[in-house]
């Protein structure tokens, strides 16, 4: 792929300018992928502007009028982007909605934004969908994207093909409608809720193009601008999704290939051959631990040339490369990371970590294998991007990077990270009290504890409302020792405690895989009933506890233990659906369990 000079994405008035800017200069080029029968299937850019301006006129004709809430719930698909820009051209509002959401999640969102109308894209979804329709009196209008059995009652249901094929619309006549500005509200984006019921966050057009505009700067300046291809996987409701893999490609008018599934995401990205991604942590602490097993199953040549690509990824990451490191270094670049590149597609520029912190261990064993990875920071109530780590200001997987463009960032007296900008959202809907307790004097109070080097670079030391403060008032920043834990073979989730407590404790998830070879090993059955009895077991899980308390703070150590029932999942409620673990939710089962470790 060749370089292209740095290109500044041009500001537009709203995103479905955007969009129908980018459709004409694409015209008949694809922009739109999913597997249909097995073979990769491309929406043309122009196909794609029919679509949207058609729709646009259905949803009008449908009785939506302009400021309407419209929800969109629907796995991740071409029809989602669609729908989406749709509803923002008819002058309505997008509530984006996570297909897991139970019937209580629909009613309190459809209650919460008084939306009066839904696009969902099948049956199985529209189930749990309609129930929470019939309770609320709202969202009436129902809007189904792949064929379904009109629903009973009083719900007014359109077929989403139907509707677009009845009302053909130029899209330049669509286009010149989207009178809207910066200002005006986009979607209500709702949070996942780590910690109680979600709220719905008020992004307006201005916003999400300011993040646009930003990581194109990273994008252009730092790696060259092509035709650029996305390979989209994480929930397009969450908002680092909806900006990162929707609207950010729109505007370098790039390609979005939809993922078949995670179980598939391993074989999509050799056949799609992204050049950038968006990822969570979560994926990679997966994805480290089964390369890492792979290699040492082969043993050799590839254990060897593992260990010196991670011996010289630290020693790079650290500006601390000597002269006598360039033997190892070359035979690092030339025989390990073109392989472990294939993997990736062979022309992947960066994935960018979002979501979540990210262990830097993590990272930099990625980066160790030549795969650039650049952790950004960022919330949806800005949008959600408010920095991310950039070549050219030096990656350190210990930061989230610089602030992006046009994007003010600082410290607070008591390490609060402050953002102003035109990234930052309006407020949540309908809840002033929340919207006065975090914007003030046009600054989101991030509720993030942090620092800025002298490079700029912002570090992330931990939640301002997760620190735990034990009975001595000493803090505990507990996503680094969960993230260390994690780190370890025999761990796959954890959660500490010990508020107020005289010391910290842990809340264990064991790997399955090493717990089946840990049995296997040991001639003892899995059944977990057995297992969290079992003495020698348990010792083996507390020895890999004991290795990271060699590395903790006296302060940060774990005395005891509990083993989970469970995995931390988003059917438990014990994950947002951005794979954050929702510590309310785990300590309500767990906590006379955990409480009971203070008393034995």
């Amino acid at each position: 792929m060749t370089q292209s000079p740095a290109r500044s994405l041009e500001p537009f008035p709203n995103l479905v300018t955007m969009f129908f800017t980018r459709a004409r200069e694409k015209g008949d080029a694809p922009f739109l992928w999913a597997k249909i029968g097995g073979t990769w299937t491309a929406t043309s850019w122009a196909e794609a502007a029919r679509q949207v301006a058609a729709l646009a006129a259905g949803l009008k004709a449908a009785g939506i009028k302009p400021g309407d809430r419209v929800m969109l719930v629907s796995e991740n698909r071409p029809e989602w982007c669609i729908s989406d820009l749709a509803i923002m051209a008819a002058g309505c509002i997008t509530v984006p909605t996570y297909i897991t959401n139970t019937e209580r999640d629909h009613a309190h969102i459809i209650a919460d934004s008084g939306a009066c109308a839904i696009i969902v894209s099948t049956e199985k979804l529209a189930k749990t969908l309609l129930q929470a329709v019939l309770r609320s009196n709202r969202g009436q209008t129902v809007i189904g994207i792949d064929a379904m059995r009109a629903p009973q009652g009083s719900i007014d249901f359109h077929d989403w093909r139907t509707l677009i094929a009845d009302h053909p619309t130029d899209p330049a006549v669509a286009e010149a409608q989207a009178t809207f500005q910066r200002d005006d509200l986009a979607c209500i984006i709702y949070t996942s809720g780590t910690g109680g019921a979600p709220r719905g966050v008020m992004q307006h057009h201005g916003a999400i193009l300011h993040n646009a505009k930003g990581c194109a700067a990273v994008i252009s300046e730092d790696f060259g601008w092509d035709d650029e291809v996305f390979l989209s996987f994480l929930p397009l409701s969450h908002a680092y999704e909806h900006t990162g893999g929707q609207h950010f490609p729109i505007g370098l008018g790039g390609q979005i290939y939809y993922a078949e599934s995670l179980d598939k995401l391993a074989a999509n990205i050799e056949e799609v051959r992204p050049t950038i991604m968006f990822v969570v942590p979560r994926l990679f602490e997966v994805l480290r631990t089964r390369i890492s097993k792979a290699i040492e199953k082969q043993g050799g040549m590839s254990s060897y040339l593992l260990a010196r690509a991670l011996d010289i990824g630290a020693k790079e990451n650290d500006g601390r490369v000597r002269l006598v490191d360039r033997p190892a270094q070359l035979l690092v670049r030339t025989l390990f990371r073109p392989k472990i590149a294939k993997k990736f597609g062979g022309r992947m520029k960066a994935m960018v970590s979002g979501g979540a912190p990210l262990t830097p261990e993590v990272g930099l064993f990625f980066q160790s294998l030549g795969v650039t990875f650049l952790q950004g920071y960022g919330q949806t109530e800005a949008a959600p991007v408010i920095s991310c780590n950039r070549p050219r200001a030096g990656i350190r997987m210990d930061s989230v990077g610089p602030p992006l463009d046009d994007t003010e960032v600082v410290i607070a007296p008591d390490g609060e990270i402050l953002v102003r900008g035109e990234l930052v959202m309006h407020g949540y809907w309908r809840n002033e009290a929340e919207t006065a307790r975090v914007l003030k004097d046009g600054w989101l109070h991030t509720g993030d504890i942090g620092e800025i080097d002298a490079k700029g670079r912002i570090r992330i030391t931990d939640r301002k409302k997760d620190l735990i403060i034990n009975d001595k008032g000493e803090n505990v920043a507990p996503q680094k020792v969960e993230g260390m834990l994690t780190l370890q073979p025999e761990i796959v989730q954890a959660m500490i405690a010990g508020d107020r407590r005289p010391y910290m404790v842990a809340l264990v998830v064991p790997d399955p895989d090493w717990t089946q070879e840990w049995c296997a090993a040991n001639g003892t059955s899995c059944k977990f009933e057995k297992l969290a009895e079992n003495s020698a077991y348990r010792t083996a899980i507390g020895q890999a506890i004991e290795r990271v308390n060699k590395d903790l703070s006296v302060t940060e150590r774990i005395r005891r233990f509990v083993l989970a029932d469970a995995p931390f999942a988003i059917e438990n409620e014990q994950l947002t659906p951005s794979l954050k673990i929702r510590r309310h939710v785990i300590r309500g089962v767990y906590g006379e369990r955990l409480e009971a470790l203070y008393k034995a």
